[in-house]
């Protein structure tokens, strides 16, 4: 069993899990996942409800929208999802897929755990940016994966 907490940006909503590793980790690239986490993907978990205490307050956004006009891609969450996000920060902790009624999906990231196991699986790369199933080949110069961002435009504030 472990104990991982994941939060938005403030802290003021956080989601703790207790449990074992979780059984499903996926790398998402569709449209849906890359506009909700401004990011060309998404990792996110599935998490058992009954493993999951949330404190903090949450705002939610519904996909598909009620009464707006459906999207005209695919994507991991077309058969609906419920998001929670903080209002304070803009955060998204976490969310409620229609599909997965007894799991929360958690984003990764929000863990900030080098330890997090890795995904297992991956949906929807037609959708992606083309390096990123290659992302070993982006050229890393001198070191860069010990950048801690104080350099290469100026001094940290």
């Amino acid at each position: 069993m472990t104990t991982r907490t994941s939060s938005c940006n403030c802290g003021q909503l956080s989601l703790t899990y207790d449990g074992p590793d979780p059984e499903r980790i996926s790398l998402c690239q569709c449209y849906s996942c890359q506009k909700r986490s401004g990011s060309v993907l998404s990792v996110q978990t599935r998490l058992p409800r009954d493993h999951v205490t949330i404190d903090g307050g949450t705002k939610t956004w519904a996909f598909p929208q009620s009464g707006k006009p459906p999207v005209d891609y695919r994507s991991c969450d077309s058969s609906g999802a419920t998001y929670h996000f903080c209002p304070e920060c803009g955060s998204t902790v976490y969310g409620e897929l229609s599909i997965a009624p007894d799991f929360f999906v958690v984003e990764v990231g929000g863990f900030t755990d080098p330890t997090f196991p890795q995904p297992i699986i991956s949906g929807f790369e037609a959708e992606g940016a083309a390096w990123v199933m290659s992302i070993k080949d982006v050229p890393m110069p001198g070191g860069h994966h010990d950048y801690d961002g104080t350099t290469h435009g100026g001094k940290r504030l």
